[in-house]
């Protein structure tokens, strides 16, 4: 393995610099806005900063020990120049702010055309084709909280059996069904069919599952929600891994963002607390290649229903294991921290934000205080998992940033 000097050539040599790279994505967590932020009705958002602020300071001691506090002014996290990892923050070029855009850029697939959005809800036409398909009528067929939709149409629901169809600001079909009333697997059947029909001009980025419990004035979403992605339409990193015999382990929705495509090792989490439980199960493990996790409860449960508390508590439970986490890597593992969008808690708005992202890098073999600087793409990240473990990244976009990871001090 390499230790802290500067390394060159190494996109050239195509030499494993290390054995895995565990890469969590913490859904959600922007830290500030993009230059293009006014264009999606962001401008002003700052996820991470503004949440601090209205809280009045928030307490991430092992964030902040790895560098947290040099990306932006966070109240309660103090900038520490000489920490334990690399850090900086990520622009996304992608047309967009959802989910699937951001995890395809980090994986080295630009999307240059936005998905379709539907803030008047689904044309007519397409509901007919969706009803005749499944053999039952819906409800709703608006852009709305999701949250919000169950309790205005739950009851509803309930009595009739028909599934609530809605959206948001996001490229998403979204269908909403008492567990007790449609079974999951029924709601996943259905879930496939909308997939089917909407592609082409009707492309949205995902269909959604979003099952739910309880009674009227009590219903409560479960955390059987399932995402259902467009295919990507190029080679990712995470196909070229694979082709050339590299492992890849999905943990949570990894699996349902890529189509099931390029993920060797599927492993599901509901919550933080499984994700991280099944992260650290992997890590002790033999398994080597890229580790790819998804974090959702920052986004699924805090960020859409404006709860910025809830958010930071669980970003706070995050930071008491991610030690744990350090610990356990071996000299040839690299962790890296990062997200796949904003979804500011202290606006008005629910939806997803425009904004960058975290980058967060530590490992036996990285050089902690490191400056990566701000990189212009998600794509840096992806290039740069695929020169570590080994692989070409031609033809893929954006810079890496291997080569800092090594240079003491950033230098």
């Amino acid at each position: 393995m390499f230790t802290c000097e500067v390394i060159h050539g190494l996109e050239k040599e195509m030499i494993a610099i290390i054995d895995r790279v565990i890469l969590v994505v913490l859904d959600g967590l922007g830290v500030g806005e993009l230059p293009d932020a006014a264009l999606y009705g962001d401008k002003g958002s700052n996820t991470l900063g503004n949440m601090s602020r209205v809280l009045g300071g928030i307490d991430l001691p092992n964030f902040e020990r790895l560098g947290l506090g040099n990306i932006i002014p966070i109240e309660g996290v103090e900038p520490i120049r000489a920490c334990e990892g690399a850090w900086g923050k990520m622009a996304e070029i992608s047309q967009g702010k959802d989910t699937t855009t951001g995890h395809w850029e980090m994986m080295g697939l630009v999307t240059k055309r936005p998905f379709p959005v539907y803030p008047d809800g689904f044309p007519p036409d397409l509901m007919e084709k969706f009803e005749a398909s499944i053999g039952r009528r819906t409800l709703g067929n608006l852009a709305a909280s999701g949250t919000a939709i169950i309790e205005e149409l739950g009851a509803e629901h309930v009595r009739t059996g028909f599934p609530i169809v809605y959206t948001s600001a996001d490229s998403v079909f979204q269908i909403a069904a008492h567990e007790d009333v449609i079974p999951l697997d029924e709601l996943y059947r259905i879930c496939e069919i909308a997939r089917e029909l909407l592609k082409g001009e009707h492309g949205v980025g995902r269909v959604i599952a979003r099952p739910f419990k309880g009674r009227a004035g009590e219903f409560v979403r479960t955390e059987n929600r399932h995402d259902y992605s467009l295919e990507p339409p190029g080679e990712t990193v995470l196909d070229r891994l694979v082709k050339n015999g590299i492992d890849t382990t999905g943990i949570g929705k990894i699996k349902d963002v890529f189509a099931d495509r390029g993920i060797i090792h599927h492993i599901p989490s509901k919550n933080n607390q499984e994700g991280l439980a099944r992260i650290k199960e992997v890590i002790d493990s033999e398994r080597r290649g890229l580790v790819f996790a998804n974090l959702v409860d920052f986004d699924m449960k805090y960020g859409h229903r404006n709860d910025p508390s809830g958010y930071a508590a669980a970003l706070q439970e995050v930071d008491k294991k991610i030690t744990l986490l350090i610990s356990e890597l071996r000299s040839g593992d690299i962790l890296v921290f990062t997200a796949d969008h904003g979804v500011d808690p202290t606006t008005p708005s629910t939806d997803h934000s425009r904004e960058y992202v975290p980058l967060l890098v530590v490992g036996p073999q990285v050089c902690g205080g490191a400056d990566l600087g701000v990189r212009e793409t998600f794509a840096d990240l992806g290039k740069t998992v695929a020169q570590l473990l080994g692989v070409s990244t031609q033809g893929f976009p954006g810079l890496s940033f291997a080569e800092e990871l090594f240079r003491k001090g950033g230098q």
